[in-house]
């Protein structure tokens, strides 16, 4: 599988040129908005490490919460693929069952597959949640 961004005029004939080389049949997908960004995932990172050391569980564990209570309700409602996939595998799982998913090793697939429009929105609510519990996060940059 490939994926290929497509940012300007130049972009499209390189895709073209990249389809053309491909031996067929191929199958083709073309999704609106840009994958999230290194900066978001760091910056997740960041905030799950820093409210590993303000509470009272391990920054995996956090992590898994947050894509489970903020980033699946935000994927469900906007990626028919996604709906499908965690509404067959995942949402007939009990709490405790789902929480482990959303971890290592198994780390169903959810923040990685947002834009980076969603991501944002997933870092807004993330900062909101820790921050409404008393933890102190690193501010994220604008620049």
């Amino acid at each position: 599988m490939a994926t290929r961004l497509i940012e300007t005029k130049s972009d499209i004939g390189a895709l073209a040129h990249f389809l053309g080389s491909r031996k067929l049949p191929v199958t083709v997908t073309i999704e609106s908005g840009k994958l999230r960004s290194y900066e978001q995932n760091r910056l997740q990172r960041l905030w799950v490490l820093e409210a590993e050391a303000q509470g009272d569980q391990t920054a995996e564990e956090y992590r898994g919460y947050c894509k489970l209570h903020f980033g699946v309700p935000i994927l469900r409602s906007e990626n028919d693929k996604f709906r499908e996939a965690y509404d067959k595998h995942i949402r007939h799982l009990d709490y405790k069952t789902k929480l482990a998913m959303m971890m290592v090793p198994l780390d169903f697939p959810v923040t990685r597959l947002m834009t980076t429009k969603q991501k944002t929105r997933y870092l807004d609510v993330v900062y909101q949640h820790f921050t409404g519990l008393g933890m102190r996060l690193t501010e994220p940059s604008n620049g």
